[in-house]
Formats: structure tokens, C-alpha cells, sequence
């Protein structure tokens, strides 16, 4: 686990691909505080260049690596380790999303994380309760391009997080596309919103609130004009009658190209009426009076979950305990799979190139490498790995979950070829070393006793080359030599040649 924390002056940044704009936040820690230095946004609007298939088009790809490449010009002084970049909705609906994600990767100096609406929710919530520190119970909403979040939280706890497939981007394409500003228009984007809403209403409504906050660019514009337009309450808080009356001043203009209002930039202007009708119906279906605006959001919040995984506070850690717990993981076993594992990483890390995070990787599919045990113990290796893909885990990104996933799905049976070209493609070289390690620290604790095993000395001839050397002296010798020289069959079919050298000569094997 990393253990080298920000110092006090030292940068951090994150980059949010939001479906509608791009955001850059440059921070610097300050006595445990991050103070945001610098910061850019440019309207991508990556929403609306999804098709009717969710194919991203060509121009709006290439509208986001334009953007992309002005962001990374800001990026001199920030250490790739200090950086992290999140995307949302719009990569999340894309089909071709991998495409974007490589031609970007070529330009970023960090590979982009795509990641599930929940965990963008408690990372928004994070942001939200750093910058805004209340001790209430809050519900925070978080009005994007593509999606909707809603948190109830209490402190730094988020303790139910959702994600609605609702934004003013989408919701413009759906309903205002023509740029016609109408009261039929209004009613039908407000009457869809309801509909999602109304899924969650009645879990929301029994977990409660005293309080409600609002972050991002919709909620902070409609914010700015009703308090320019005395609409506001005294602690310039949104109003619902406020945002009824700025409904009916948007139909009496009719036209986005009308929309001369304080507090709406010109990028904002075409998904506005889009955003207040959202924005309506979360207010109408939840019963909402007032919502106070927040200036933290995704961004800061991604920065606050970075600081934490330097001080060894990771959230992911805490996931991994949950997942334990939640399918009844014999921890004894993985503890012990988690201690060879390990043991066999420090052995061959620098010959192979491997990482601190490849080592955290490891470590955490070697907890969870029997979570699929809880379904059938037949073929649970593709249980476990089905668990870690499809689940809600937080601080994991899609990509986290499926590298723990291919981890956990190679670490018993047969290797084939395409299992191979499938873990290269998701995490390269260093996963396909990853998944070896976990199959060789597994396959050493087979009897699952705390009995001293032979100790495995593994040497990296060269990356394609493994040698170990197994010391004898235990009952368990001869099984572990014997499942040891089968697996130079499997190594094989991904490339790798295992040789496996006695320390003596024995018989009977």
C-alpha cells in the first residue's frame, strides 16, 4: 500500500470527462485541505454525438481529444501518480467507447478510469461534504449531461448513492432539440424525469434528510439566476417556486438563442431549459423546498478519494473487507493465499516491471478470489469473476474490476489461448504476470492448512522464462512439486516457460 503522502504545496489534479463538459482541477495539499489552483472546463458535449445505437461519433471524439490535448499542456507540473481522470455517462452508454479511450490514452499521461454511476455518486458526495462541511444529513444532487446523481450522506459517509440515466444533454437531445423553448416540450421532459425519479422516491423518502445540496454546472446556473432575479431565498438558496418561475420566463422567450440570462454562460445556453426541467422534477417527486449550491463536485471529490488511497485510507480496501464479509470468504485462506502472493511479487517485481498498484491488484484478488463460492463451488472461479465485473464496488473503476475479474476468473483450471489475448488486451503484460502469480500462490495452499509450506523460490530467467525452485522439507513436497510440473502445460499456452528444479532429487513423484 503506498505510503509516500502528498507533502504540504505538492499538485494534484484530476480531469472529469463529463458527457457534457470536460473539467481540469489542479489542487495543491494544504495542511490536509486541497486548494484548488488552477482549473479549465470546455464544453464537449460528448452526449450529444451518441447515435441512435450509442455509437460516439467521429466529430465528438474528436471534439474531446482536442480538448484533452489543451488539458494536458497544464499538466507540467503534476506527476503522473498525482493525477487521475474519470469518466462518466457518455463513455459509460458508448459502445465504441474503447476506441476514445485509446486515442486518448495516446495523448494523457494516465490511463483514463471509466466509472459506474454509483461510485461517480460517492465520489461526488465526497467532494460535496469536503468543500461544505455540515454535520447533517444531506441529500446532495448532482444534475450532469448524461446522468443524475442522488446521495443521502452524513459527514464524509455516503450512505445511499444512485445514478438516474437522465442530464441536460440527453434530456435537450429527447426534448428541445430544435432549440424551441415550449410549454409541451417542459411537460413531457419534466413528466420523464418524474418517471425515473419515482423509482427511488419511496428508499430516499424512508432514509431521510435535513438538508439538501446541489453541485455542478446546471444546478449552479439556475442558482445564479434566481438570485439575480431576486428569486432566491435569503441564504440565496434555490427555491421550487423559483424554478417554476424561471420554467414559465424560459417558455415566454421560446427560443434558446433568447436566453440572455445572468449567471448562464453561452456554453450553457442549449441544454439549459433541459437541465430546469430536471431539476423540477427532482424537487416536485422528492418534496424539496430549497437547495443550497455547492462548488465542490466530481472533481474535487476524485482528488479528496487520491489523497486517501496516499495515506492509506483507500476505500478500495475497505470494499474488499465488505465483499468478504457479504459472500462469507474463508478469510483464513485468502490471508494465506494474500501472504504467498505477495511473497512471489517482491521475488520477480523488478525483473517484470511490476508496480505498487500491480501489487495492490494482486493482493486484493487474492482476497476475493473465492467470493464465487457463494453461487456454486462448481466452476466458481467464473462466479467470482462475474461478481467482481457486474458488482457495485466502491472506489473501483470499471477497468479496476475487470482486471480483478480476469485475476480471479485464470486462477484455477485450464489456461487457453484467447484467456490470454483477453488478459493482455484489459491490463498488457503485467496482468497476464498477475494472473500467473495468483494461480502459483493458490495452488500452493491447496490443502488449506496452516501447516508450514515448502517455500517457493521463483526466478525470472527472463519474462518469458520462469524458474522455481521448490525447497523440500514438508509432508505437502511431493503433491506441490507434482501440481506444480502440470502447471508447465498451462504456463505454456500463455507464452511462458516454467521450469520447475527440486532442491534434491526425490522419488516417487
Amino acid at each position: 500500500m503506498p505510503t509516500n503522502f502528498l507533502a504540504n504545496n505538492e499538485l494534484m489534479a484530476a480531469i472529469d470527462i463529463g458527457s457534457n463538459s470536460f473539467h481540469l482541477a489542479i489542487a495543491r495539499l494544504d495542511h490536509g485541505e486541497v486548494r484548488k489552483v488552477a482549473s479549465m472546463s470546455e464544453k464537449v458535449q460528448l452526449a450529444a454525438g451518441l447515435d441512435a445505437n450509442n455509437i460516439l461519433s467521429e466529430e465528438a471524439q474528436q471534439r474531446g481529444l482536442d480538448c484533452l490535448s489543451r488539458f494536458v499542456g497544464r499538466l507540467e507540473s503534476v506527476s503522473a501518480e498525482r493525477l487521475r481522470i474519470v469518466a462518466t455517462n457518455a463513455l459509460r452508454q458508448a459502445k465504441n467507447a474503447d476506441e476514445f479511450i485509446r486515442r486518448a490514452n495516446e495523448i494523457l499521461p494516465k490511463p483514463i478510469e471509466i466509472i459506474a454511476g454509483r461510485e461517480e455518486a460517492r465520489l461526488i458526495y465526497l467532494g460535496v461534504s469536503h468543500t461544505n462541511a455540515s454535520s447533517d444529513k444531506r441529500l446532495v444532487v448532482d444534475i450532469g449531461g448524461g446522468s443524475t446523481e442522488f446521495i443521502i450522506g452524513q459527514e464524509f459517509e455516503p450512505l445511499l448513492t444512485e445514478s438516474l440515466q437522465m442530464g441536460c444533454v440527453a434530456f435537450t437531445k429527447y426534448y428541445f432539440e430544435d432549440g424551441n423553448i415550449t410549454e409541451k416540450a417542459f411537460d413531457k421532459a419534466i413528466a420523464a424525469a418524474r418517471k425515473e425519479i419515482l423509482a427511488i422516491s419511496g428508499q430516499y423518502q424512508k432514509t431521510g434528510w435535513s438538508s439538501v445540496v446541489g453541485s455542478s454546472g446546471t444546478i449552479k446556473a439556475v442558482r445564479n439566476v434566481l438570485v439575480a432575479k431576486g428569486w432566491a431565498d435569503e441564504q440565496e438558496r434555490i427555491t421550487y417556486q423559483g424554478v417554476k418561475s424561471l420554467e414559465k420566463l424560459l417558455i415566454d422567450l421560446g427560443d434558446v438563442d433568447k436566453i440572455e440570462l445572468e449567471g448562464v454562460k453561452e456554453h450553457r445556453k442549449s441544454v439549459f431549459p433541459a437541465g430546469v426541467a430536471v431539476l423540477r422534477a427532482v424537487m416536485k417527486v422528492l418534496g424539496i423546498d430549497t437547495i443550497a449550491y455547492s462548488d465542490g463536485a466530481l472533481r474535487e471529490g476524485v482528488m479528496y478519494d487520491m489523497l486517501g488511497r496516499f495515506a492509506s485510507e483507500d476505500v478500495r480496501d475497505r470494499s474488499v473487507q465488505a465483499l468478504i464479509q457479504r459472500y462469507s470468504v474463508d478469510k483464513r485462506q485468502a490471508e494465506r493465499v494474500v501472504k504467498t502472493s505477495h511473497c512471489l511479487f517482491e521475488q520477480v517485481e523488478h525483473r517484470l516491471g511490476l508496480s505498487t498498484e500491480d501489487d495492490d491488484l494482486l493482493r486484493r484478488a487474492a482476497f476475493l478470489y473465492e467470493i464465487g463460492l457463494a453461487i456454486s463451488h462448481s466452476g466458481y472461479h467464473r462466479h467470482s469473476a462475474y461478481l467482481l465485473e457486474h458488482s457495485d464496488v466502491p472506489g473501483f473503476s470499471q477497468v479496476d474490476q475487470l482486471r480483478l475479474g480476469q485475476l480471479t476468473q485464470h486462477h484455477r483450471r485450464k489456461l487457453k489461448s484467447d484467456g490470454f489475448a483477453q488478459a493482455k488486451m484489459i491490463g498488457g503484460m503485467n496482468l497476464v504476470y498477475l494472473c500467473l502469480l495468483l494461480r502459483l500462490a493458490v495452488l500452493a495452499h491447496h490443502s488449506r492448512s496452516d501447516i508450514e509450506r515448502p517455500v517457493i523460490n521463483l526466478n525470472i530467467v527472463d519474462s518469458d522464462h520462469w524458474q522455481i525452485t521448490l525447497d523440500e522439507g514438508s509432508e505437502d513436497y511431493p503433491l506441490l512439486l507434482s501440481d506444480l510440473k502440470d502447471e508447465v502445460e498451462q504456463f505454456a499456452k500463455w507464452h511462458i516457460k516454467l521450469e520447475v528444479v527440486a532442491e534434491e532429487p526425490i522419488d516417487d513423484v
